[in-house]
């Protein structure tokens, strides 16, 4: 990459920049010399040197190395593999909790700017405190056998002796002190019920994890309620993600209500309003993960009023009847305007929409603002703390020019 006087900018290269402010992603952006800069272990308003880590073709990454005037919010991070060229995981260890969320507002609020044309207030909420929250920890092993995690934007696995943002029932140390095998996947999950489970994959992409520890099938609770989660499944990562996230779906819900749970999963959220809704509603559950499907039948196998349905939500959509209120909490890359659409066309009183990423969710706003719909409330929690992720919990009514 060129600077704009034509010299060439090169990985190792450092130079002195100030931070303008957050970027979505975990990095803070900076100019030098008419060029972006993303840095990553930055706070805005600070004076850094940065050594150049990546070179592309309109902006360079960079990693802080020294700190020249520090924000009054930067702080020792608590782990010591949270520094440049260390664990990747954790982008804010180095930034109070108070000020991680109100960057994570700034975020929020820049994407709904640019992708949804909104101006919106928000506030990143506080849930629980900001170390030993993750029951599921995805983590690799190096090729002496050692457990880690990756380094940022690389496949290169720093070693640890502990993860302190695992819960404390997972005993990470304990597991870090075993020999394992070599460039492998390690997958390790802690449920509110009964022992951990570990399972141990190739690190090859879509390789299938073996079980080595504890059983294949966990179990978590809600509202009184018992399910089934299977190591493949999906569940919330966060100790009180599901007891935060299934109170703001109650609020949307009444008796007798006819829902669809999209991308539902074992079936958290169906759990969550089974008792609200009553034995006269009814619930279908669209989800394409073959691993969750079977969880979510056995789940509600005694449950007349819940149908599942095995496979893409833009299909089964289509097939679906009538409905009053929408749940759906997809993947970080949004549900896309295709599904929007059809969700638009079954005329719900509600639409719930939860997001882990705050960019794709914007776009889906801008969907549904052109089909009709209005965004009526924007919530946002801090179920990923030292991290740049957040967790948006949106709720959509039709717009009375509909």
């Amino acid at each position: 990459m060129t600077s704009q006087r034509g010299e060439l900018i090169s990985i190792g290269e450092r130079f002195v920049v100030t931070i303008e402010k957050v970027a979505h992603g975990g990095h803070f952006i900076a100019r030098h010399d008419g060029q972006v800069f993303f840095v990553r272990h930055a706070i805005p308003g600070e004076i850094l040197e940065v050594e150049v880590t990546n070179s592309g073709s309109s902006f360079v990454r960079a990693d802080a190395i020294r700190i020249i005037e520090p924000s009054p919010d930067r702080v020792s991070p608590p782990c010591k593999y949270s520094i440049p060229g260390g664990c990747g995981g954790c982008d804010f260890q180095h930034i109070t909790l108070d000020r991680q969320r109100l960057l994570k507002a700034d975020v929020i609020r820049e994407q709904f700017s640019r992708l949804a044309k909104m101006d919106i207030d928000v506030v990143v909420e506080e849930v629980g405190l900001g170390l030993h929250w993750r029951t599921r920890v995805s983590s690799a092993t190096s090729p002496q056998g050692k457990l880690g995690f990756y380094a940022s934007r690389t496949h290169n696995v720093v070693e640890v002796d502990d993860c302190l943002i695992a819960v404390d029932e997972m005993k990470f140390q304990e597991l870090s002190a075993r020999k394992w095998p070599a460039n492998s996947r390690v997958e390790i999950s802690s449920p509110s019920l009964g022992p951990i489970s570990v399972a141990i994959a190739s690190s090859e992409r879509g390789s299938k994890p073996r079980m080595t520890q504890g059983p294949a099938i966990t179990e978590e609770t809600i509202d009184g309620h018992v399910l089934e989660v299977s190591q493949q499944s999906f569940w919330q990562s966060h100790r009180l993600a599901p007891e935060t996230l299934t109170a703001r779906i109650l609020e949307c819900v009444k008796e007798g209500d006819r829902v669809f749970d999209l991308y539902g999963g074992v079936g958290l959220f169906t759990a969550a309003i089974l008792d609200r809704l009553g034995a006269k509603a009814s619930v279908d559950l669209v989800e394409s993960s073959s691993t969750s499907v079977a969880d979510a039948r056995r789940n509600f196998s005694t449950f007349p009023n819940v149908r599942i349905h095995a496979g893409d939500v833009a299909k089964v959509l289509t097939s679906l009847g009538g409905v009053d209120v929408i749940l759906l909490d997809p993947p970080r890359e949004g549900a896309g305007k295709a599904i929007i659409e059809n969700i638009v066309k079954k005329s719900p009183r509600v639409i719930v929409y939860v997001a882990c990423d705050p960019a794709s969710l914007a776009r889906d706003v801008s969907y549904l603002s052109e089909l009709g719909f209005e965004l009526k409330e924007l919530r946002a929690f801090d179920l990923f703390p030292m991290t740049h992720h957040v967790e948006c919990v949106a709720r959509f009514e039709p717009s009375q020019k509909r």
